[in-house]
């Protein structure tokens, strides 16, 4: 097994290589691969030809073929290939940690499992600080009818609570937590007009919240002013309710003390 190292932007100083100029960096570049373990601080994006290996309650193999390796921040480390969109072909969520060897990286989490990329070539390898990312901003008709459905949790059914608005998850904020008439939980994604997008969104964040022993089971509620056909079909195949919202009802209804006139 080799590892080569090899920078895809025209020769230059050392300061260019893989199109990093931060000096820490460059030097860790120079001084060829060493063994790493922990969080990184930085967004690193690497371009190789690597397999990939999941062991956990499921076993899962990619082989060898040129991928995008993605390790965030927060610790996470996603595979990606040249389509699905912004779809990983494999990936382990935060919390988890990235054990670094010369042809190898491995990936653990706390439940012991593991994904395993086998490196046979490094095409191109770079770190980038991106920052504090100042989040989502909502145009004013979706926040507030985000603001209004958090007032009124029963357009949902009859018993349903608010938990909290913009409950966080590991990939962002869930529009609304809610708990029905049972207090099951249910997670509602909040949208102006409900597209595929939308419906991606929400069973993301499910995904994750189902892993959570003190959330689990949790429901998902797409809500818009309207829904289109295919978003609706994707949604119900997935388990997720659509809920049609009418805005202007909903501002008819809103505490006369929080206006003017």
């Amino acid at each position: 097994m080799r590892l080569v190292m090899t920078s895809i932007v025209e020769p230059g100083p050392p300061a260019a290589i893989g199109g990093n100029t931060d000096p820490a960096t460059v030097s860790a570049a120079a001084a060829g691969p060493s063994p790493a373990i922990g969080r990184v601080g930085r967004v690193r994006l690497v371009i190789a030809r690597c397999q990939v290996d999941y062991v956990g309650r499921l076993t899962a193999h990619l082989p060898m073929a040129p991928r995008l390796l993605l390790v965030k921040a927060d610790g996470s480390v996603s595979v990606h290939a040249d389509d699905r969109a912004y779809k990983p072909l494999n990936w382990m969520s935060p919390p988890c940690w990235l054990e670094e060897q010369p042809g190898v990286w491995t990936v653990r989490n706390k439940a012991d499992e593991s994904l395993v990329i086998t490196i046979d070539e490094v095409l191109h390898d770079t770190r980038h600080e991106l920052g504090v990312d100042p989040g989502l901003v909502k145009d004013g008709v979706e926040a507030h009818l985000q603001e209004l459905l958090a007032a009124h949790p029963e357009t949902f059914g009859e018993g349903h609570t608010l938990v909290r608005r913009e409950y966080m998850t590991a990939i962002g904020p869930v529009d609304l937590l809610l708990r029905d008439a049972s207090g099951a939980s249910v997670a509602v994604e909040v949208k102006r007009r409900g597209e595929i997008d939308g419906v991606e969104q929400l069973t993301r964040y499910l995904e994750l919240m189902n892993r959570d022993p003190l959330l689990a089971p949790v429901a998902g509620v797409l809500a818009a002013q309207q829904i289109k056909p295919q978003a609706r079909t994707l949604a119900e195949d997935r388990g997720i309710r659509c809920v049609v919202v009418d805005y202007d009802a909903l501002r008819g209804i809103e505490d006369p003390s929080l206006t003017l006139f």
